[in-house]
Formats: C-alpha cells, sequence, structure tokens
C-alpha cells in the first residue's frame, strides 16, 4: 500500500555566519553584508526615510524595510545567519530609545544576530572616515552632526534635527535657499530672484510649499533636495553664495566644539556633492577655526564605517568608546 509523502519540515540556512551593516538617513537605508575576512558582497538601498513616532525612530518600520533586504543579501552571498549587526541611524542620540529597546531582540529573531551595535549616524560617518583613532568627523547631508573622541569619550555637537538644528546640513541649506525664493516673491528684502525661479521650476507655484512640505514625513529630505539649486545659482547669486557661507561657518563651528587639540579633522556626507560654491568657503572657515588640525579626507562614509564595526563585532572587541547614547554594544543569547 502506498502511502502520501511526508512533506519535509523547512530546514534552518545553511551558510557562513556573516556581517550586516546599515546606514539609516535621512533619503533612507543603505545596506552591506559580507562574511568577515572577505569585504561586502553586496549592498542594497531604499528611497524610504524611518519613520518617527511617539516612541521616537519607528524599530518596525526600519525592520520592514531592512529583513527582506537583509534575506536577499544573505541568500547572494551564502550567509546562514548574520551574526554581527551594526546600524547607523539618525537622530539615534536623541530619538533612539525606543529603537534600542526593540531592535537587538528582534534582529536576533529575524535574522540570528548574536552581536548588536547601534549607533549614531556620526559614529559610523566616524568610523568611515577615520577608522579608529582620535579625531574630529562632521557628518554633513540632509542633516548635520560633529563627534570627536580621544578613544576614551565622545563629543557631540549639533545632530538636533532640521526643526532645531542641524546648522549648514542639506536641509538647512535648502530651507534657507526657499525663504529666500519666498522673500523675493514677496518683494521682502533678502531674496533672491534666481532662487525663485528654481523653486517654481522644481515645486511650482510657490504659494503651495507650505501645504505640499509641512505635512511630509520626510520633509528634511525634499527641503534638502533644493541645496544643489542654491550651489547651482552660487556663482552669479550674492544671495545664494551667503547661504552657502554661512553653512560653511556652522560647520566650522561643530568642528571645533568637539576637536580634541592635535588631531586631524574631516568632513563627510553628500554636502559635498555641491562642489566648489561649498567647498570653498568651509576649506576657508575650518583654516580660521582650527588653524592647527590637520584636515584629512575621509576614507570611506557612513556605510564603510559600519561595515568596519559589524567586521570588528564579527571578530573581536570594539575598541572605539561605547555611549549610552552614541554607540551602544548588545551581546544576545549564544553570542
Amino acid at each position: 500500500m502506498s502511502h502520501p509523502q511526508r512533506r519535509s519540515e523547512p530546514r534552518p540556512s545553511a551558510g557562513a555566519d556573516g556581517f550586516l551593516a546599515v546606514d539609516s538617513g535621512g533619503s533612507g537605508l543603505r545596506v552591506a553584508a559580507g562574511v568577515p575576512g572577505r569585504g561586502p558582497a553586496g549592498r542594497r538601498v531604499t528611497r524610504e526615510p524611518v519613520r518617527t513616532g511617539e516612541r521616537g525612530i519607528d524599530a518596525g518600520h526600519l525592520l520592514a524595510q531592512l529583513v527582506p533586504l537583509a534575506r536577499e543579501l544573505a541568500a547572494q552571498a551564502g550567509i546562514g545567519r548574520f551574526t554581527a549587526v551594526a546600524v547607523g541611524a539618525a537622530g539615534l542620540a536623541t530619538l533612539g530609545d525606543g529603537l534600542r529597546a526593540d531592535l537587538p531582540g528582534a534582529l536576533a529573531r529575524d535574522l540570528g544576530a548574536r552581536r548588536v551595535a547601534l549607533a549614531a549616524d556620526a559614529v559610523t560617518a566616524y568610523a568611515g572616515a577615520l577608522g579608529v583613532r582620535p579625531g574630529a568627523v562632521v557628518a554633513a547631508g540632509t542633516g548635520l552632526i560633529a563627534v570627536g573622541t580621544d578613544l576614551t569619550r565622545w563629543r557631540r555637537a549639533d545632530g538636533w534635527g532640521h526643526l532645531l538644528g542641524d546648522c549648514g546640513g542639506g536641509a538647512w541649506i535648502g530651507r534657507a535657499g526657499l525663504e529666500a525664493a519666498l522673500r523675493a516673491h514677496d518683494g521682502r528684502r533678502g531674496g533672491s530672484a534666481e532662487l525663485l525661479a528654481r523653486a517654481r521650476e522644481r515645486f511650482g507655484p510657490v504659494t503651495g510649499l507650505p501645504g505640499a512640505l509641512y505635512p511630509r514625513p520626510d520633509r528634511a529630505a525634499v527641503l534638502a533636495s533644493f541645496a544643489p539649486e542654491v550651489a547651482a545659482c552660487a556663482d552669479g547669486d550674492p544671495v545664494s553664495a551667503g547661504i552657502l557661507r554661512e553653512a560653511a561657518r556652522h560647520v566650522a563651528d561643530a568642528a571645533a566644539a568637539v576637536h580634541p587639540a592635535g588631531t586631524p579633522v574631516t568632513v563627510t556626507g553628500g554636502l559635498l556633492k555641491l562642489g566648489d560654491a561649498f567647498a570653498v568657503p568651509l576649506a576657508r572657515e575650518l583654516a580660521e577655526r582650527l588653524p592647527d588640525a590637520p584636515r584629512v579626507a575621509a576614507d570611506g562614509d557612513p556605510l564603510d564605517g559600519a561595515v568596519r564595526i559589524a567586521t570588528r563585532l564579527a571578530t573581536g572587541p570594539l575598541t572605539l568608546p561605547e555611549d549610552g547614547r552614541m554607540l551602544s554594544v548588545t551581546t544576545l543569547p549564544g553570542g
């Protein structure tokens, strides 16, 4: 007598122990994965910023985007589980309580994580730019935060978000550019006809800007999207040039606030893509504020920093200073 064929139970995926690195910023997630000693085997990008709510950064929304990408990368790289995970998140220092409470356990459950590092995006920017040595880094993208360390503790300046700070960052520049456009629309002093024309071209009638911007959860990213327009006008428009000079002063102020004496300083992030219109005043302001600090080029970006932290977690101790808000490491059962 024939018997019905029994369906085999799914088996845990076989494969190497891997690492997962995440950079969560104002424009979405960037994710890399690989096996320690071999470097990243693949990368993925999303374009949806992680939401914030009553508990701060929404761990559920981050996981909903991250887990499918991580599983794709695991299949691509032959990874059975991600034993070490490093997540760098914008706003972690001030809005990360819910993330710190929920994310390590969820990553253990969903991806097999055994050691999880949660870092402010400025810390992953630091690790990407300078590695493990004393110095100061300004992470200047959609937002802006500066961190410095002597390898015993972290010092931080700004990073207060686009409503209260992030002075000199992409959202700050974009907002200042749109304000100048609206001043020109109203006929007030300090307006820029060039920026008004570009605002209309990009967003339509400027009278609709408040209704279009204020309700959006990705408001900071939308504001930052106008920063390249400011840079494009700077050569012939004194208002635009003035906005970029003031942004450069804010960057230099933040760097000076966290810089350990005698150490290098670097600026990293998407703001550098604005070109000479921003780079020239930035170099001038840094030389004035920190004349004795060598300015060095960044080795890598925040995702590279998350990769460095994750691979260190996978292979041994992490020598960057732990801090309850800037950088915390959780070892989970079995780790």
